[in-house]
């Protein structure tokens, strides 16, 4: 009897675990991308506000981004994620019109904010300007289509509608590997466009199709004609806290000098009552790492309640926090970083780097 019972046990809890796996939903794809310049909506309310996303100053400098950010954080978070699937091409039928910005309300009517009319910032270009798209995880193109609105169009005033755009640039099939630019974090495709007599607003439009699958990219990017010089290729500065591409590194010409491999600086960016987020800094010496781990040491039980661009493991008052696998690799004399948000008042912690080189 006892042996009986022991294999119904056995069976129930494989039979629960089997239940438990189907049930997990799939959790998103390691990586997608956008196109980073001119910056689509997202991708620039990100870049410009992502690390101070909770400052009210951006009500006024940045109304649009504003607006963004209040009717969900995650269209910011998962800037590399404003896509369909199933179009099967048919982007004009599957797409309505004033919806061409948050792809026909995807992902639940996560990005619809990106279709609300307003004056959104806008790089200012040339009449030959370049398109940057990235492309975290190497899924390659069936096609690329870049399209600018028409003379006349007013971004500031009027929904986007496909009768709107005109088709200016198609890049053809393109794996991967033959993207203009190979990054570790990714590829891009630098896309030349020409247009002539050009002037004021305008939206930039690109539909990526992936290769991977039948995968479909919408990216609105707002844009002044009139500029001197054409924006320079651009790659991404931070990833979302749960999805892909690396955090660009800069030299710092302001931090102190590294004593050993890595030195890590501590910043509060923002406080709210309860409440306020951070930023590690994390500087790499005279030679390039590639991974580090920095540790917190507070002065009492750690704050932090949850953490982007790393990983984290706490032991009471220490927090050990390592890279993830896009921002381990720091060239010598320049930077990444991860951010937290954390409870109570700011603390600052006692902060040390390891790396390996």
């Amino acid at each position: 009897m006892r042996t009986r019972n022991l294999i119904f046990a056995v069976i129930a809890a494989l039979a629960a675990a089997f239940t438990a796996v189907v049930l997990v939903p799939p959790g998103p794809a390691a990586a997608h991308g956008n196109v980073v310049s001119p910056a689509s909506r997202n991708y620039g309310c990100f870049e410009r506000w992502g690390s101070d996303f909770q400052n009210p100053a951006m009500a006024t400098q940045d109304p649009m981004c504003w607006q963004a950010w209040q009717a969900d954080p995650n269209a910011m978070w998962n800037w590399n994620g404003l896509y369909r699937e199933g179009v099967a091409g048919q982007h004009e039928t599957v797409i309505p019109d004033g919806q061409l910005c948050s792809a026909g309300h995807t992902e639940s009517g996560r990005y619809n904010a990106m279709d609300v009319t307003g004056d959104w910032k806008a790089t200012s270009i040339g009449n030959a300007f370049t398109v940057s798209l990235f492309d975290g995880a190497r899924h390659g193109a069936d096609y690329i289509r870049v399209y600018v609105s028409k003379a006349g169009y007013n971004p500031v005033t009027t929904a986007l509608k496909w009768s709107d755009l005109q088709l200016v640039t198609t890049v053809p099939n393109t794996p991967a590997a033959q993207w203009t630019r190979q990054l570790s974090n990714g590829v891009q495709q630098d896309i030349p466009v020409s247009v002539s007599g050009r002037s004021g607003r305008a939206l930039v439009y690109t539909i990526w199709q992936a290769s991977h699958s039948d995968q479909s990219y919408y990216f609105c990017s707002d844009v002044n004609f009139g500029g001197t010089t054409s924006p320079s290729p651009s790659t991404p500065t931070s990833p979302s806290p749960s999805t892909s591409p690396s955090p660009s590194t800069s030299p710092s010409t302001s931090t102190p000098p590294v004593n050993g491999s890595c030195a890590g600086t501590h910043t509060v960016t923002s406080q709210w009552s309860g409440g306020y987020q951070g930023e590690i800094k994390i500087l790499a010496g005279s030679t390039a790492i590639k991974s580090w781990t920095v540790t917190l040491t507070y002065p009492g039980a750690s704050p932090i309640a949850q953490v982007w661009n790393a990983s984290l493991t706490t032991n009471g008052n220490s927090v050990q926090a390592t890279n993830v696998s896009y921002n381990g690799s720091v060239a010598a004399g320049a930077t990444t970083s991860f951010g937290f948000l954390a409870s109570g008042s700011p603390t600052t912690p006692t902060v040390t780097c390891a790396a390996t080189t």
